[in-house]
C-alpha cells in the first residue's frame, strides 16, 4: 500500500493519526531497552578512551536511532558533532571533504583537520565525527579515519562509525594486531521487550495494543528475530493483512448484507410500498364466464315446440353484456412518502482508492431534495352489467365479449411546487476551487457527505453556514459533490470539531481527510 489513498484507507481503517511504524513518525521516543545501556556506554567512551568506536547491527537493528540519539544527547555546549554518510562518497577525499565542510576548515586535508579539532579544543568543544553506513566505505578511508582518530598533538576527535558486523574483519585486518578500535555490538530485542517496543509504536499513533492478539504479538518477534527495523515492517504488514481480510469477508457475505441497518430498512419499506400497490390495482379475473341457462321443466305431457325463427329473434333480442368505466383509469395511490437515504463515506467500508462516498441527498433529513416516486394510473376495473334471465323455452345465444380497449399510461406526476435549480457558472465553480486551492495540502477538514446533485449539496452548504463547502469529483464515471466541513491544522483538531457538530450532521458519520487528497481529487475531474 504505496498510493495516498491506500495509505488513508489503512490509517482510517485503525483511527491513526499517523503509521505508527514509519521510519520517522512525529513524537518519536527513543525506545530505551536493549540500546540506552550502549548509548550511555558510547558517552563514557568518547570521554575516557583514545579508541576509535565501531556500532555493529544488522540491517533495521537500530543503528542510526542510535546515532541520533547519540548527537541530541550530548552537550552542544560542550560537543561539535559532524554527521557524514559512506553513501556516495566511500572514498578517503570524499570522507574527508564531508569531515572539513562540518568544522569549517579551509582544506581537507587530515592536519588542516587536525589543527579545526584543535582550535576547537581551545574553545572547550570536544568533535565527535559519526559515520552512518560505514560498511560502505573503502580501505582508504577507513585507513584515514583511523588516522584521525588516533590524532596529533593539535587535537584528536572522536570518531564513531554505524556499520554492519563484516566491518569488524575489515577493521582488524587494517589495525594489524593493534588496538585502534573499540567494538559494540547491538542486541536483538527479547519477547517482552517486542510487546513494550509496539505498545509505544501504537499508543503514540492513538491506539493501544489491543489490535494485536498474543498470537500475533509473539509471530511479529519471531518473524522479526526481535530487530526493531523488521518489527515495523511485519507489524505493518500484519494489520495490513488483518484490514484485507475483514473487508474480503465482509464482500463475501454478499452485498446487500453489507450495507449499514437503515439502508436495508429502506429497501424492505420500497419493496412493501411495490407490493401494496399491486395488490389495490387488483388481480386479473383468470376464471372464464359460465354461460347462463334456463333449465326446463320435463313434462311429459306438454312439449312446447320451439320454433326456428322464435330462436333467432330471442337471440336477436337478448341483452349483451356491457363493459363500465371502460376508458376510466383509476389512480394508482402512493405507496408512501419517500424519505432521503443517509450513507456513511464508502472510504471506510470499501476501502478504496480515494476515499469514495455514496449519493446523499441530505445527511440531515432536512430541506435536501428527497427521492421522487412516480404516480402512475392503474388500468381500468372491468365491471359486469348483469345478465338478464332468459325466459323458459328460449334458448341462449351465445354472446361474444367485446374488446377491452388498451388503456394509455398516465405521464408521471411532477411537483408543481419544486423550484428550478440554478445553474453553477464557471466564476462560481472556479471559486470554490480556489478555497480549496488555498488551503495547505497538510491541512484537515472534515468529509460530510456526497451528493449526485449539485442542488443537494449547495442546499445543505446553505443552510449549516460558511464553515460549509463543496467540491466537485469524478466517481465511477459520474459527477459527485463532496460536502465538508472547516480546515483544522491536525486530524486531531478536526477530530475535536466533529464533537461539536449537530447531532444530525454527526449520523452520517463524518471523518476527517486531508487538503492534499482533495486536490488531487479536484485535478482528476477537471
Amino acid at each position: 500500500m504505496t498510493s495516498l489513498h491506500a495509505d488513508e484507507a489503512f490509517l482510517d481503517h485503525y483511527q491513526f493519526s499517523h503509521d505508527p511504524f514509519a521510519a520517522r513518525v512525529p513524537g518519536f521516543k527513543f525506545f530505551p531497552a536493549q540500546r540506552k545501556p550502549v548509548l550511555g556506554q558510547l558517552h563514557h567512551l568518547a570521554r575516557y578512551s583514545q579508541l576509535l568506536l565501531l556500532v555493529c547491527g544488522p540491517l533495521g537493528s537500530g543503528k542510526t536511532l542510535l546515532r541520533q540519539a547519540l548527537v541530541a544527547s550530548t552537550n552542544k555546549q560542550a560537543v561539535h558533532s559532524v554527521v557524514v554518510s559512506a553513501q556516495g562518497a566511500a572514498d578517503v577525499a570524499g570522507i574527508l571533504r564531508q569531515v572539513a565542510q562540518g568544522l569549517q576548515a579551509q582544506q581537507s586535508e587530515p592536519e588542516a583537520i587536525l589543527a579545526q579539532v584543535g582550535q576547537l579544543a581551545l574553545t572547550g568543544q570536544d568533535v565527535y565525527v559519526l559515520v552512518d553506513d560505514a560498511e560502505q566505505l573503502s580501505d582508504a578511508a577507513l585507513s584515514g579515519l583511523l588516522a584521525l582518530a588516533a590524532g596529533n598533538s593539535e587535537g584528536r576527535p572522536h570518531i564513531f562509525l554505524f556499520a554492519e558486523p563484516e566491518l569488524i574483519a575489515r577493521l582488524e585486518q587494517l589495525a594489524d594486531g593493534e588496538e585502534c578500535f573499540h567494538a559494540i555490538e547491538l542486541q536483538p530485542y527479547s519477547e517482552d521487550e517486542t510487546r513494550e517496543y509496539l505498545t509505544q509504536r501504537l499508543e503514540g499513533a492513538g491506539r493501544g495494543l489491543e489490535l494485536l492478539a498474543d498470537e500475533q504479538v509473539s509471530a511479529i518477534h519471531e518473524q522479526s528475530a526481535g530487530w526493531p527495523g523488521a518489527i515495523n515492517q511485519v507489524a505493518r504488514d500484519t494489520l495490513i493483512e488483518a484490514m484485507r481480510a475483514q473487508r474480503g469477508a465482509a464482500r463475501r457475505a454478499g452485498f446487500a448484507f453489507s450495507l449499514p441497518r437503515k439502508h436495508l430498512l429502506a429497501v424492505a419499506v420500497v419493496g412493501l410500498g411495490i407490493l401494496a400497490a399491486w395488490l389495490m390495482q387488483g388481480r386479473p379475473n383468470d376464471t372464464a364466464p359460465m354461460p347462463v341457462t334456463t333449465q326446463l321443466p320435463l313434462d311429459p305431457i306438454e312439449r312446447p315446440v320451439v320454433d326456428a325463427s322464435a330462436s333467432g329473434s330471442a337471440a336477436a333480442g337478448a341483452p349483451a353484456i356491457e363493459f363500465e368505466g371502460g376508458n376510466k383509469p383509476v389512480p394508482l395511490p402512493l405507496v408512501g412518502e419517500a424519505q432521503p437515504v443517509i450513507r456513511e463515506p464508502l472510504a471506510r467500508a470499501a476501502g478504496l482508492s480515494g476515499v469514495e462516498e455514496a449519493d446523499v441527498a441530505d445527511a440531515a433529513g432536512s430541506s435536501a431534495v428527497g427521492v421522487l416516486v412516480d404516480e402512475r394510473e392503474a388500468p381500468p376495473l372491468l365491471q359486469a352489467a348483469p345478465v338478464a334471465q332468459v325466459p323458459p323455452a328460449v334458448a341462449v345465444a351465445p354472446v361474444s365479449t367485446p374488446a377491452v380497449p388498451a388503456v394509455q399510461p398516465a405521464p408521471a406526476v411532477v411537483p408543481a411546487s419544486k423550484p428550478e435549480a440554478a445553474t453553477t457558472t464557471p466564476a462560481q465553480a472556479m471559486a470554490v476551487d480556489d478555497w480549496y486551492a488555498a488551503q495547505a495540502g497538510s491541512r484537515y477538514t472534515l468529509q460530510i457527505l456526497g451528493a449526485r446533485a449539485e442542488d443537494s449539496a449547495r442546499a445543505f452548504v446553505r443552510e449549516h453556514g460558511a464553515q460549509y463547502h463543496y467540491f466537485k469529483k469524478q466517481h465511477q464515471g459520474q459527477p459527485l459533490y463532496v460536502v465538508t466541513y472547516g480546515s483544522f491544522g491536525t486530524r486531531e483538531a478536526a477530530q475535536v470539531a466533529l464533537k461539536s457538530l449537530p447531532d444530525k450532521v454527526q449520523a452520517g458519520k463524518p471523518w476527517p481527510r486531508t487538503f492534499a487528497s482533495i486536490k488531487h481529487e479536484i485535478g482528476q475531474a477537471r
